[in-house]
């Protein structure tokens, strides 16, 4: 199962860094290149613990559904989210949240995910899936911090 550990560093406050990561508006703006949108559950504002969110997206020329749930949360530290239904075969995504000596937080992703099929599925994770979430993600975690670092955080909290 590939594991991906991303590191990014934000100058704001913890409690912002926390809430636009939670936020299912800067969610949908950060993945504008998928149309990614959220169709059911929670749809706007930001997620808590145990509630669920449906996307819809187009990824890799496919329209694609992913529900996932929240299923632990420390405010503003933690929280973590499960796939429970979907095109992965598994797939779970830590958030933290630690407030550097320097007044910045960092945020660590830890993304977890199984593509289905078996062995073809390993094949795929390592010929592309795994760099393109990679990209994807990145591309998410640089949305949240120009949002957190410009002050148009105060649009979406």
């Amino acid at each position: 199962m590939p594991q991906l550990i991303l590191d990014t560093v934000i100058e704001a406050p913890l409690k912002v860094v926390f809430d636009l990561a939670r936020s299912i508006d800067v969610h949908m703006y950060s993945t504008k290149e998928t149309g990614e949108k959220a169709v059911e559950g929670v749809t706007t504002g930001l997620i808590e613990v145990g509630q669920t969110v449906r996307w819809r997206a187009r990824h890799l020329g496919v329209k694609q559904t992913l529900t996932v749930q929240i299923t632990a949360m420390e405010k503003p530290y933690y929280f973590e989210d499960k796939m429970i239904q979907g095109v992965f075969q598994s797939m779970d995504h830590q958030h933290h949240f630690e407030e550097l000596a320097d007044g910045k937080v960092l945020m660590r992703d830890i993304f977890n995910f199984s593509a289905p099929f078996g062995v073809l599925g390993r094949f795929v994770e390592w010929l592309f899936l795994t760099a393109y979430m990679r990209r994807f993600l990145e591309e998410r975690n640089q949305s949240i911090k120009e949002v957190a670092e410009s002050g148009q955080y105060v649009r979406y909290l």
